[in-house]
């Protein structure tokens, strides 16, 4: 709680600096901690109704509210391609903690074919990102189950995410050959080298939550006419300086160390790990975490995964 008011208030005191709109930060922070409470609830009286239930809602709401939107793709309740990844990687971690969580055998292959059945629809829909994402967790959850203890597999985690996000701040700054960023589309590269360019003009406090699109070039803008650079770790550094970087990642390490201590079994840590890294990968590639659906959900699942049960859960560190 004190992260996240930490973040709340840092939104508050950049804005107030340059004039910039904190609402959808505030907005963000307020999803993640009621999707977190709803989850450490919800969990700890149904682990296994409970996360299971919130894979298929996930899933449907990836299917069906993108078609009911009116409007650009951009601007749908799920965002573009990388919010609907997001929310299909989530949705997999969900239906895997609750097949860890399972008894009966038969349930349990239920829920994991209902993960399978979630990567699969991504490929239907059309969602290359959402198919890989959610393949990943589940391949990880299977091989959660053979890790006698969960520390290796958290520092994997996070060295995975620092991997992503430091790729992408190589690109923005051009520090990769161009055979390497040749791989991200170009105007996806200019968006992240102008967030970079407003980050060393204004290190202290950024530009102010909500500024991007008002003082980037025009050229990005025209191309994906929404505002944000579609990297969360550059929307940050550029709207809200170092410190707002340091508290992005902050918050991710918190997330894997309450993991790490949770009560669950290894195979459930490490599942919501995986899922909570998939949506981190997405999000420093594009705009998932703008999406109230996508922060929510990522509270939800670390709830489910640190909740204790009423009914007790083995505990392997």
């Amino acid at each position: 709680m004190i992260l996240l008011g930490a973040c709340a208030a840092w939104s508050l005191i950049t804005a107030a600096a340059h004039d910039g709109r904190p609402e959808g930060v505030l907005l963000a922070v307020l999803a993640v901690i009621a999707g977190y409470a709803a989850g450490r609830i919800s969990g700890a009286l149904l682990p296994v109704a409970a996360p299971g239930a919130g894979a298929s809602a996930g899933l449907a709401l990836a299917v069906v509210l993108p078609d009911l939107s009116p409007g650009p793709r951009y601007a749908a309740p799920l965002g573009h391609a990388g919010a609907t990844a997001a929310l299909l990687a989530l949705a997999t971690g969900a239906a895997c903690c609750a097949a860890w969580a399972a008894r009966g055998p038969g349930l349990r292959l239920g829920l994991r074919l209902l993960a399978a059945g979630i990567a699969l629809t991504g490929a239907a829909m059309g969602s290359a990102a959402g198919c890989a994402a959610s393949a990943a967790v589940l391949l990880c959850s299977l091989a959660a189950g053979s890790m006698p203890r969960r520390g290796v597999g958290i520092v994997g985690l996070a060295l995975a995410a620092a991997l992503v996000a430091g790729t992408i701040w190589a690109v923005a700054a051009g520090a990769l050959p161009e055979a390497l960023e040749s791989r991200f589309a170009p105007h996806r590269v200019q968006l992240w080298q102008d967030a970079l360019r407003l980050a060393h003009r204004y290190t202290g406090l950024g530009i102010g939550p909500g500024r991007f699109g008002e003082l980037s070039d025009p050229a990005p803008q025209a191309v994906l006419p929404d505002g944000r650079p579609h990297s969360a770790l550059l929307q940050q550094v550029a709207e809200q300086g170092l410190v707002g970087v340091l508290l992005l990642a902050a918050g991710f390490g918190w997330a894997l160390y309450a993991l790490w201590r949770t009560p669950r079994s290894t195979p459930i840590a490490l599942t919501a790990g995986a899922a909570l890294t998939a949506l981190a990968a997405i999000a420093s590639v594009g705009n998932a975490l703008s999406f109230t659906t996508v922060t929510a959900g990522a509270g939800l699942l670390a709830g489910w995964a640190t909740a204790r049960p009423w009914a007790g859960d083995s505990t392997e560190l």
